[in-house]
């Protein structure tokens, strides 16, 4: 058995291992890197393998530096299936035919530019014509039902806790008589977060692809989100101005709803009309609702408590979906909140709500996820006062806030415990750490070889290992 790593190795996106065993080439995850416009379009395009080579994909979850660059394969040839458990199937549907629209929306807008000053056309990475045929590969395994994808190949899933749908995997391999097992984190999730089950483990695992995002630091309490959400939002509500909230479509958007749900539920919500502005978050939160298997208790006792039945939705929510509807919020008087992706702000909805509202002081933005280098995103975070939009420089005045307990990636001490649950369970020979800016992941391996773990490596992108 081998592994290549090219994808997600000493950085957080882009996620994509290769495996090789038995015979055949078995790819985890094939995600879209961020980055560097330019930088990013090459790697994304240029795939570092021969695509017709691969003989399945296994994907742990729909967010699209996980699988947002599955339609590239497609278009370079691949001819095998995909493996993912059901509610990933459906948020991927709906992901990749978005990301498919911005990847020729974008094109467009560029090419006009690109026309006039006599240069060679933006060629997108894929249309919507591949993220269709992308999507019929799709073959769904449920949740601790092991499944024999080639002879002596067996896939299986358990709740990772990360967003819906979100798995760990585990191959088991049948070598000459011998099975040992690899085990893909995917992403962690955290411990009490809403909506989700709580993130597993397997067990007798013998080698371990593991997250390490935050590998170096630790979150706040995840209690203490909701009581941060509340003390943002009333800030806002004083200030009379918009708050904005560049978000994931799917997974931060939903527990978002959820605990302004909660708030409003309570009566503690102020007088502030709430706006999640997204088509594919309207379309993700529809398919949040198809997925209940996937639900922690608190969320099935808080349908059966609310009057509407409806945990994801209140009076003064709205959920946009038309261009014009999104245009309109830019002309609201008084204070509002504005949920828009990306959530990284490499692109959608947020970067308009940018342009309009984070050059004005009353203006908060407020970050709940992850912010890669590179980004726009990043930047604001670390405090730049312009940034480029579209090709021009706007300013950056409004207040900026982040949210550290709302990741829903586990800290470095629930990584540690969900590391040493593995040890518990069985002998891993070796621990890989992935999808973590290079500090991060090397922090956490120095952590776990002092706690006595077995070889743990930070692989580079494009190393191999044989195992």
């Amino acid at each position: 058995m081998n592994i290549e790593f090219w994808g997600a190795a000493r950085t957080v996106t882009g996620s994509m291992h290769l495996v090789e065993a038995n015979g055949r080439r078995i790819l985890l995850d094939c995600g879209i890197y961020h980055g560097r416009r330019k930088k990013a379009y090459e790697r994304n395009k240029n795939l570092p393998f021969d695509a017709e080579s691969i003989d399945a994909v296994i994907l742990s979850h729909a967010h699209i530096d996980h699988s947002g660059n599955l339609p590239t394969l497609i278009r370079s040839g691949y001819k095998g299936e995909i493996y993912s458990t059901s509610a990933t199937r459906d948020l991927a549907a709906h992901m990749l035919l978005d990301s498919a629209h911005i990847q020729e929306s974008d094109a467009r807008r560029e090419n006009r530019y690109r026309q006039k000053a006599g240069k060679t056309l933006f060629e997108p990475l894929y249309v919507e014509d591949d993220a269709i045929e992308t999507l019929e590969r799709f073959i769904t395994i449920p949740y601790e039902q092991p499944h024999q994808v080639f002879p002596g190949i067996q896939v299986s899933f358990i709740e990772a806790g990360h967003m819906l749908g979100s798995a760990s995997v585990a191959l088991d391999v049948d070598e000459v008589g011998q099975t040992r097992r690899l085990v893909f984190s995917g992403d962690i999730g955290r411990k009490g977060i809403p909506i989700l089950r709580d993130p597993r483990t397997f067990a007798n695992a013998d080698y371990v692809i593991m997250e390490s995002t935050y590998g170096s630091r630790d979150h706040d309490r995840a209690e203490e989100s909701q009581d941060y959400l509340y003390r943002t939002v009333n800030r806002c509500c004083r200030k009379g101005g918009k708050l904005l909230i560049p978000s994931f479509a799917v997974g931060r958007t939903q527990e978002l709803a959820y605990r302004l749900n909660l708030m409003w539920e309570a009566g503690e919500l102020p007088p502030i009309d709430v706006y999640v502005d997204t088509p594919l978050g309207v379309k993700a939160t529809d398919v949040y609702k198809l997925h209940p298997e996937c639900y922690d208790a608190q969320m099935l006792r808080q349908m059966e408590v609310e009057k509407d039945g409806d945990p994801l939705g209140f009076e003064r929510l709205t959920y946009t979906r038309s261009a014009d509807e999104s245009r309109a919020l830019n002309d609201l008087d008084g204070a509002a909140i504005i949920i828009a992706p990306s959530g990284m702000c490499t692109g959608g909805r947020i970067m308009h709500h940018l342009i309009h509202h984070g050059g004005k002081t009353d203006t908060t933005i407020f970050f709940v996820g992850y912010q890669a280098n590179g980004t726009t995103g990043r930047k604001i975070l670390e405090g730049a006062k312009k940034v480029r939009i579209y090709g021009t420089e706007y300013p950056i005045r409004a207040k900026i806030r982040k949210g550290a307990s709302y990741s829903a990636h586990a800290g470095r001490k629930e990584l540690i415990d969900w590391a040493e649950t593995v040890l518990d369970k069985g002998s891993p020979k070796r621990f890989f750490l992935v999808h973590g800016e290079e500090d991060a992941a090397r922090s956490l391996a120095g952590e776990l070889t002092g706690r006595g773990f077995p070889s743990v490596e930070v692989p580079e992108r494009g190393s191999r290992y044989e195992l």
